[in-house]
């Protein structure tokens, strides 16, 4: 029932809710939908969803620009690979490897080292190596991780941003885990891009097969040892007597995509806004071969729990708001799905950059990312606790709702991976409250499993306790920070 009193949780599951997320989830995430690619018939029928939907519920465009309703246009600029190029000697003497063993790629034109020496820092599970360390040199990482202190897995884009950061001049990933180079090649296709104001950048990534590195090391079994040697607790980073020539090169491609933006008039305007928000987009077509062959029989991303789940979410919370028993809010409610997230948070980025209202009159932004992962009853995690100032009203919240909140970081390990990070950094208060961060295991079990990869679908018992319940709680948020008489936000005499 839409109008289910706001004092406290629930004390049993909303099966009625669970269906109606069920049915949006099966719906974005079928394959009709083509895994929700930006600039594809794909984000055409996710669109014509999302603003039907929206329509139907009784939101209004929140775009405040006649010319494009519904519908904010993003533009966004990529290189995609064309060429890649690697030589490789061991103490000086060259080693040959088939074409297929290794493949070089960049975000910017082109990108180039020469005779770099080899630095193999195993699997990144202790501190990052020195500047000096890595100034100049290859970075060989192992594409499995190794447990981090407390069980956190360290995500491979994670450890090599850190290594090309800290200095290193490429990031040779050895892979030894689920990818491919025909994987990799695709992903890459999808994440090097940027807004069209924003340059690439020149960063050489290399990836070699398993085969390939047994090669340049003179064997499997010197390769066993260096994999052995990367998992023992007292590892430390060392040169190898390997050095590489490196080039690639990229084309540039335009895709033309676009945010969705609706709203939900409040009766006091002035006194800001609050900014719900999901990311619509996925991968596409992300599995490797053709239909029918043997392993290769569901090419789609479809993305059911990144981010069908979290869309699915964000429209039923905006159900219930906009179908409020008490009449409309004081503050507006912006709803706001974003495209191009996995492409590097791009979708959040262009809204934050040519907002549909001024930014100081955001009073608070609540994300919602990959919600069906937890059953109902259980903690809700922070990503962003502590970055804020929203944390005691969504501790009052919870209070107020008889959730509890986990005591754990862990949550803000995935800070930077999801667009309240977007937020942030324009001073938007964002944060992501979800209990599928509250539940450590089965996050990181679909984490090793499913996440980017051909499974994530909808499956037979798919998890929609907590996603409900967490539907639920951002109503409740959303009332609490919607009024200025509970939640004081400065907002400009030269905003209002």
């Amino acid at each position: 029932m839409i109008g289910q009193p706001l004092a406290a949780a629930s004390s049993h599951r909303d099966s009625g809710l669970e269906q109606q997320l069920l049915a949006s989830i099966t719906q974005l995430a079928s394959d009709d939908f083509a895994g929700r690619e930006p600039g594809t018939e794909g984000e055409k029928k996710t669109l014509r969803y999302l603003a039907r939907q929206w329509f139907d519920i009784g939101l209004v465009s929140g775009t405040n620009d006649p010319a494009h309703p519904w519908f904010q246009p993003v533009t966004l600029v990529g290189r995609e690979p064309v060429g890649s190029h690697a030589d490789f000697a061991r103490r000086g003497r060259p080693v040959l490897l088939a074409p297929d063993a290794v493949r070089v790629m960049t975000f910017g034109r082109r990108g180039m080292v020469r005779n770099a020496p080899f630095y193999f820092v195993g699997r990144m599970s202790g501190d990052l190596p020195s500047r000096t360390e890595l100034a100049g040199r290859v970075a060989v990482i192992f594409d499995k991780p190794a447990p981090r202190v407390g069980g956190d897995v360290l995500p491979l884009a994670v450890r090599q941003n850190a290594l090309l950061e800290g200095g290193a001049a490429a990031v040779l990933t050895v892979l030894d885990s689920y990818r491919t180079l025909a994987s990799v090649s695709e992903r890459r296709r999808h994440q090097g891009f940027a807004l069209a104001d924003d340059a690439p950048e020149g960063d050489l990534e290399a990836y070699i097969t398993m085969e390939g590195m047994a090669r340049l090391l003179g064997g499997r079994e010197a390769l066993d040892a260096l994999s052995n040697e990367a998992n023992r607790p007292d590892f430390a980073p060392h040169l190898l007597d390997l050095t590489a020539n490196f080039e690639a090169t990229t084309r540039q491609t335009t895709i033309r995509t676009h945010n969705v933006i609706g709203r939900i008039p409040g009766r006091h305007p002035e006194e800001g806004a609050v900014l719900l928000l999901a990311h619509w987009d996925h991968f596409g077509t992300c599995g490797t071969g053709r239909p029918g062959e043997p392993g290769h029989e569901h090419l789609i991303c479809n993305g059911a729990i990144d981010n069908a789940s979290g869309i699915a979410g964000l429209t039923e919370i905006a159900r219930r708001l906009a179908h409020n028993q008490t009449g409309p809010l004081d503050r507006d409610v912006y709803i706001l799905a974003t495209t191009a997230e996995e492409m590097g948070l791009l979708g959040a980025e262009a809204f934050a950059e040519s907002p549909p209202l001024p930014l100081g009159k955001i009073v608070a932004a609540f994300n919602l990312d990959s919600i069906a992962i937890a059953p109902a009853g259980g903690p809700l995690g922070v990503v962003g606790a502590g970055m804020t100032r929203l944390d005691s009203g969504i501790s009052t919240v919870a209070q107020e709702q008889h959730r509890k909140i986990a005591n754990s970081d862990w949550p803000n390990t995935f800070l930077k991976r999801q667009d309240g990070w977007a937020l942030i950094s324009h001073d938007i208060p964002a944060v992501m409250v979800t209990s599928a961060y509250g539940d450590k295991p089965r996050f990181q079990h679909y984490l090793e499993t499913d996440y980017h990869r051909p499974g994530d679908v909808v499956k037979p018992g798919l998890e929609l306790g907590g996603a409900a319940e967490d539907v639920w709680f951002h109503v409740a948020l959303v009332h609490y920070f919607a009024d200025p008489r509970r939640w004081t936000a400065a907002v400009s005499t030269a905003e209002r």
